[in-house]
């Protein structure tokens, strides 16, 4: 029969029309989503429906539904937006939420939960029918011994009681431990069923309560280092007291007390649970003997970590330092074993002292490097400590602020980046609440980076600039042959060093009457107690005023003191003024970062005329654009001129393109592309210096000496100084070493004279150190102007063979305002500075010289 429907025609036509559709269309059909509309009540809803009347349609062609003035669009070809679950559950009524809630709970926590729930309900009717049963027994016995007495009546209502106690006692126990269980089990549907029942719409997952719960554990252990014994004890005691009730609860123990102490017996040792019988019994003795043996294999674990982190700890130096007046080292290079050798000399006369190094490095490693420097430190003990000298807990561990010196030393990087590093200790040094009542050494490697630093720490910091003070000691090595040993035995502790002290016996003497007035000693100088100035090589009438004082040189600050004025003889003696400067010619193989301040240098103490040749590799236009950038105005050099010349300082046929016969002295400088491997550094040192040598061999077998001859004028022609510039006539030439080790290998290749870098810094942070006024007089005599240490022929103070004590030659050398402070004479191969016995008359020979403390001019 024919469908006379038109609705029905019309979706069987749609249904007709959808089977026709080609495979490849990209139009899909998907089950229509029918919007669900929420309406604050029923009568909200019938009102609607009411006020619309019967003008409710629904036209299939466009699937447009509409409810009175609401409708709901869906397009053919737009995906319904999909609602979230908890959106999905905001809206659905409590029996729909139940629902739903029912089916979130998978099949095994039910199975789970029925099973622990039987279980719970199996033991509650056993319990009770054991209970019914004993109660009929004993009404049974009662009924047929009715004429026992009151006493035996009494007895068995106490038994009854305790039979009831007992089972509360093993329900109660065995719900409390089953209990936790179950919770820890359903925990995370717990914040579900609370999210559920508050209708709350979380968009964004929430961490499950297990974890929650395990982080917070983490957290308490971590944070709080006595957290697990607590635990553990913790344990221990919720142990005993569920062994002890259950114990009471399956057994004949007289008491709760008796059972909490069996409880315990078998906590402590687990053999004590043999002699249980019964099933409940040995059932529950086991399982807390069992419990027993798990905790304390706990307690034995975590204090066998206990024991490990304090040895771990004392062998990686983390415990604090307990000392007082200790000099204390923050970081590690390679001078700090010449630093250390110099320290424990200047504290042998107290007995020794105490050193403190804090370093970024394992407390073994360095123990056995210092072990490796094989020198005695004569009772000083070196103390070692693993850390960071940015870190203030660090600083506080190793007492910074009761040290009575602090040295920041220089790492083996490249220059600025040392220099940053130091500055940065600087800084952390500032942080210290407690403050030092010590002063602060800091080497730096850049002149640039001091006025920084001393900015930062202020005028408790004294800073040694490594790469200035080895460039300006080079140069006066240079024109003054053989200084270079002369200032290793100043600076070194070895034998005679600057010292400063006050003595006011000597208040109202004149400076000329002062200098003689020490037997062990030689006065240098005059610390001004108005102005805190240090004045070097004073005048003769200077009156030392009340507070002043006293600047000498002398084997020790415990070795010398002032006595009674000797005799000295005023005579005539050789009044030769000093030789006139002439031209020299000078070679520098190699950059350095402050090659401008030696050229500086150069330019106060050369005359007009001379060359400064510059041997290296870096490119002529590139020189010109550092050196300008470091501050050198090369237009206004008046007394030396520059002369380039690019090439390979290792590479012989570069060598062999340089003049090498007609240089006064040869630098051979630390390149700066190598600050950061000295070993490498001193190998091309020591190779170009070999090469030089075997050059200059190998030119004219006799080299003209005539501008060698001009520059030391008024030197004999025997004086050691020319034999030494002039041995096997060649050039001085004077090698930048930085390792110690590299010394004995410069001695064999016959060089006339070196630096050796490394050493002489350390020598230098370890006087400052001991004293930071001497940076103040190391400062004057390195400086191209005031003071400086110098080298004089004999024949400016005597005359040949004639014999005088050495202080008579002190009074002389006061006629041209020097002090001289030791000689070195022909036959000698090491100089004595500040002569013992300086009232014995000594026959001195022309061939001798003199070190003196001159004014530069």
């Amino acid at each position: 029969m024919p469908n006379h429907n038109p609705r029905s025609s019309e979706r069987s036509s749609l249904f007709q029309r959808s089977k026709t559709l080609p495979t490849g269309s990209h139009r899909r059909f998907t089950t229509p989503v029918i919007p669900t509309f929420r309406y604050d009540s029923v009568s909200n809803l019938s009102s609607d429906l009411r006020r619309d009347g019967h003008d409710g349609s629904c036209d299939g062609d466009n699937s447009n539904f509409s409810v009175g003035n609401r409708t709901a669009v869906l397009k053919s070809d737009e995906k319904p937006e999909e609602a979230t679950p908890s959106q999905v559950l905001s809206t659905h009524s409590p029996s729909q939420r139940i629902t739903r809630l029912w089916t979130h709970f998978s099949l095994t926590h039910c199975l789970k939960f029925s099973c622990s729930f039987s279980f719970l309900y199996v033991m509650f009717l056993r319990a009770k029918v054991a209970k019914l049963e004993e109660e009929n027994f004993i009404l049974l016995t009662r009924c047929s011994s009715s004429s026992r007495v009151s006493g035996s009546d009494n007895n068995e209502t106490l038994q009854l009681k305790d039979t009831n106690n007992k089972a509360v006692v093993l329900y109660s126990v065995i719900i409390t431990i089953v209990l936790p269980f179950l919770l820890y089990m359903y925990l995370d549907d717990l914040s579900y069923i609370k999210n559920l029942l508050k209708r709350t719409n979380h968009k964004k997952e929430e961490v499950p309560l297990k974890k929650r719960i395990a982080y917070s554990l983490d957290v308490c252990f971590s944070v709080y280092p006595y957290a697990k014994l607590l635990a553990l004890l913790f344990a221990t005691v919720v142990l005993i007291v569920y062994g002890g009730l259950a114990l009471y609860a399956v057994g004949d123990c007289g008491g709760v007390d008796e059972a909490l102490w069996l409880s315990w017996t078998f906590v402590a040792d687990s053999g004590n649970h043999a002699d249980r019988i019964g099933v409940g019994p040995r059932i529950v003795s086991v399982a807390i003997s069992a419990g027993g043996m798990l905790i304390f294999a706990t307690m034995l674990g975590l204090i066998s970590d206990a024991i490990s982190k304090m040895v771990d700890s004392l062998r990686k130096g983390k415990s604090e330092v307990l000392e007082s007046n200790h000099i204390l080292i923050l970081g590690w290079s390679d001078k700090l074993g010449s630093l250390l050798k110099q320290l424990a000399i200047a504290n042998k006369s107290i007995g020794g002292g105490v050193v403190v190094v804090l370093a970024e490095r394992d407390k073994e490693e360095m123990e056995t490097d210092i072990a490796k420097f094989e020198f005695n430190l004569m009772g000083t003990s070196v103390i070692c400590r693993s850390g960071s000298p940015l870190i203030l807990a660090d600083l506080k561990k190793v007492s910074v602020s009761n040290a009575r010196a602090i040295i920041v030393l220089g790492s083996d990087e490249n220059a600025d980046q040392s220099d940053a590093r130091a500055l940065r200790v600087v800084l952390s040094l500032t942080g210290v609440k407690e403050g030092w009542k010590g002063h602060v050494v800091v080497e730096m490697c850049d002149l640039d980076n001091e006025p920084l630093v001393k900015l930062v720490g202020g005028e408790r910091i004294e800073t040694v600039v490594a790469h200035d003070v080895i460039g300006r000691l080079m140069i006066q090595c240079a024109l003054q042959p053989g200084l270079a040993q002369i200032w290793e035995d100043i600076l070194g502790f070895e034998n005679a060093e600057f010292y400063i002290k006050k003595w006011p016996e000597l208040d109202g003497y004149r400076f000329e009457d002062v200098l003689i007035s020490f037997p062990n000693a030689i006065p240098c100088g005059v610390k001004v107690a108005a102005d805190g100035k240090i004045v070097l090589n004073p005048s003769d009438n200077y009156v030392l005023e009340e507070g002043d004082e006293i600047l000498v040189i002398a084997e020790d600050d415990d070795t010398y003191a002032p006595g009674s004025l000797p005799e000295v003889r005023m005579c005539r003696f050789p009044k030769m003024q000093d030789p006139p400067k002439y031209p020299e010619r000078i070679l520098f193989c190699g950059w350095r970062r402050d090659i401008d301040d030696m050229i500086k240098v150069l330019e106060a103490l050369l005359a007009p005329g001379s060359e400064l040749w510059m041997f290296n590799e870096v490119p002529d236009l590139e020189r010109e654009k550092k050196l300008t950038d470091a501050g050198l105005n090369i237009s206004k050099l008046v007394n030396v001129k520059l002369v380039h010349r690019q090439g390979n300082a290792v590479i012989r046929r570069h060598l062999e393109s340089l003049p090498l016969e007609t240089f006064d002295s040869i630098l051979i400088l630390a390149e700066q592309s190598l600050e950061n491997s000295i070993v490498h550094s001193d190998s091309r040192s020591l190779a170009t210096l070999l090469l030089i040598r075997d050059i200059q061999s190998k030119r004219l077998p006799y080299k003209d000496t005539k501008s060698s001859a001009l520059r030391i004028s008024g030197f004999p022609s025997c004086c050691w100084i020319r034999k030494m510039q002039q041995a096997s006539d060649k050039s001085i030439v004077i090698s930048e070493i930085l390792d110690s080790r590299t010394k004995n290998l410069v001695s064999v290749s016959r060089i006339s004279d070196y630096v050796l870098s490394n050493e002489l810094v350390s020598m230098a942070l370890a006087m400052v150190a001991e004293d930071k006024q001497i940076n103040r007089v190391l400062k004057e005599l390195f400086a191209e102007k005031g003071n400086e240490l110098c080298i004089r022929p004999a024949e400016f103070y005597i005359y040949d063979q004639e014999e005088v004590c050495f202080y008579d030659i002190m009074r002389r050398a006061r006629q041209r305002h020097e002090i001289i402070i030791g000689y070195r004479l022909s036959g000698m191969d090491q100089a004595v500075i500040n002569p013992s016995d300086k009232s014995k008359l000594t026959k001195w020979s022309l061939d001798d010289v003199f070190l003196v403390i001159a004014s530069s001019h």
